[in-house]
């Protein structure tokens, strides 16, 4: 398995949703179904990532600046203010136990996730789901150090009924590799990291029109 056991989901950020779900069923030959709107601006659509065919606990959402949203502003979460295309901005690994004894690890090997924030989105249907992020803005996306996901009693998306694409490999990059390896071991996120001149997030994911990398 080239990716961690714990992930739980993709975040492929879009500057406008519309046209990132149309370009990303294109290219894949899956459409994504509607998730919802969140309270923050953004609104996404989500894929299920299978794993040697069978469904896993790991999703792909599409995200954006939601249309329908108050305020027209930039929306600045995930860097999606100063997108100039598509790419991968990070990625979550779930938290079975305690998320505030995860923090503390992390921050203990000198890797702060953030605090623990409450997050919601409202479904086309009208349901709200409940979670529990802890997360950081970062000066750059990509990112390869994850943050940190509960779902608490609300069910994991991607074991629900969404379309489904092939997860085949997730790679990052970064300029010192060693410097990430304390936080990922601490978040138990077991992710293979090159040497390379940026952070980079990569993709490798299986569909109807074959094999594809997403960035």
């Amino acid at each position: 398995m080239s990716f961690p056991p714990t992930l739980d989901h993709l975040v492929y950020t879009v500057p406008d949703l519309a046209g990132g779900v149309a370009a990303f069923e294109a290219r894949t030959g899956v459409a994504p179904a509607r998730g919802g709107s969140h309270p923050v601006g953004t609104a996404n659509s989500l894929v299920a990532l299978t794993v040697d065919g069978a469904r896993a606990p790991h999703y792909l959402e599409v995200i954006g600046p939601d249309p329908e949203r108050d305020d027209p502003g930039p929306v600045r979460v995930f860097g999606i203010a100063d997108l100039e295309g598509p790419r991968i901005a990070a990625f979550a690994v779930r938290v079975d136990g305690d998320l505030a004894e995860a923090v503390e690890r992390a921050r203990a090997v000198g890797h702060d996730p953030g605090g623990i924030e409450p997050w919601s989105r409202a479904t086309p249907g009208g349901t709200v789901l409940h979670w529990l992020l802890a997360r950081r803005e970062l000066p750059a996306y990509p990112a390869p150090v994850p943050f940190l996901i509960d779902w608490g009693r609300t069910p994991q998306p991607g074991l629900g009924d969404l379309p489904a694409l092939e997860l085949v490999s997730l790679r990052a990059e970064h300029p010192d590799p060693g410097s990430l390896e304390p936080a990922l071991r601490a978040l138990g996120a077991d992710l293979e990291v090159a040497t390379g001149p940026a952070p980079l997030l990569e993709a490798v994911l299986r569909g109807p029109r074959g094999e594809f990398v997403l960035r």
